[in-house]
């Protein structure tokens, strides 16, 4: 195995993120400030190259190669899910992460799910270049890489804003193994994947520094145009190690890609939005046809408790992410047996069915109701619930 996994945060219930390092720094000096934000919505895990960080497992016989890198990913991957199958997962990677993760996308397309690449290429530096850069690393290791590094790896001020940031990175570039470092140049020397970037069809998102001189956007703009569907963003300010250098920004952009824009927060929602949001529910578990006549039927009397309604019932409560809708159907049936509120029970003995509720449970329901609410209660309830399904050809 030429990568080690390392643990970044997140439950391990949230959908599964992937990180990958840029040559020279390791999972956690890059990534760990992004990965804060983002395990907030995912289960993160990175990984480190050979040499590098936790990865002190000596550099075997076989050399090195982008599509080793990839398949011992893909390793990684399933022993953290630990899974019987191969697990799904959603990718970030930086420089030779980037590349790792363009292999990826070509060897394994229905692992991946989005891709964010950020500071990479298609095709990174020439074979000339790494060729080079082994034979300096092999003379001199890994610290005569540093002070060059930080002219390369940083966007103009940010080693004065952030001295600890860039600290840990240069210090962490230092203690890479030689032969570590060398075998990752030797696979990026022979990367080149620009004629195969139309076989892409999984969602890229292209991100690159405005400062970078090692990927610059063209770089990046190579990849967002050659593959199916793909985006760039370019990050002002930003050089080559854009998840250490604008962490939130980067965190944002691999969440949006990911799993969509994020929803305001609640009390910065507007009112219009409240009730946009609330139609929306209302619609999904009420139905468009029992909205559309409510709506409809509407007169200068009701019009505005039909806004109340929709703003608080449905924009407010039903809303929130605290409870899913099946146990809001469940609360809800309770509330209405017990208050007597028959035209609303029917309505929402067909809502909890929408909801996923089952007809065994909702039998259950209404004799626990009997002992709570009172049997004459639950008889009507009963009564009411058999009509309507078998309206609905279930009971």
């Amino acid at each position: 195995m030429t990568v080690t996994a390392v643990r970044l945060g997140g439950r391990p219930d949230l959908p599964l993120l992937v990180l990958g390092p840029s040559l020279g720094t390791t999972a956690t000096t890059l990534w760990s400030r992004a990965a804060a934000h983002l395990a907030q919505d995912f289960q993160v895990v990175a990984w480190d190259l050979p040499g590098h960080g936790h990865n002190r497992v000596p550099v075997g016989e076989d050399p090195v190669s982008m599509r080793s890198l990839a398949r011992d990913v893909l390793a990684v991957v399933d022993e953290v899910a630990g899974g019987l199958q191969p697990a799904p997962f959603h990718y970030a990677g930086d420089s030779v992460g980037g590349a790792v993760g363009l292999q990826l996308l070509l060897d394994a397309p229905g692992r991946v799910q989005s891709a964010t690449l950020l500071c990479t290429g298609a095709r990174i530096g020439s074979e000339e270049s790494w060729r080079e850069r082994i034979e300096l690393v092999r003379a001199s290791g890994t610290p005569a890489l540093v002070s060059g590094s930080a002219q390369r790896w940083f966007g103009e001020g940010f080693l004065e804003r952030s001295p600890e940031a860039g600290s840990a990175l240069l210090h962490a570039l230092s203690e890479v193994d030689d032969e570590g470092y060398a075998a990752v140049c030797s696979a990026l020397a022979t990367f080149d994947v620009r004629d195969r970037l139309d076989r892409i069809a999984t969602p890229v998102l292209a991100v690159a520094g405005a400062e970078d001189v090692a990927t610059p956007p063209e770089s990046l703009r190579e990849v967002a145009d050659g593959v199916r569907d793909g985006r760039l963003v370019v990050l002002d300010g930003v050089a080559h190690l854009a998840p250490a250098e604008a962490p939130d920004e980067v965190a944002r952009l691999v969440r949006e890609h990911a799993l969509g824009p994020v929803a305001p927060a609640r009390d910065e929602m507007s009112l219009a939005q409240v009730r946009a949001a609330g139609m929306e529910v209302r619609r999904e578990v009420l139905g468009d046809a029992h909205v559309d006549r409510a709506t409809a039927a509407a007169t200068d009397l009701t019009s505005e408790f039909q806004e109340l309604i929709t703003e608080y019932a449905w924009g407010s409560i039903w809303t929130r992410p605290g409870l899913d809708r099946r146990s809001r159907s469940l609360i809800t049936l309770t509330a209405l047996v017990a208050r007597g509120h028959h035209e609303e029970l029917a309505m929402h003995v067909r809502a909890a069915r929408t909801n996923g509720v089952s007809v065994e449970e909702i039998k259950e329901l209404l004799l626990q109701t009997a002992i709570y609410c009172g049997v004459p209660d639950a008889n009507t309830a009963f009564r009411i619930a058999q009509r309507v399904l078998s309206e609905m050809g279930e009971a």
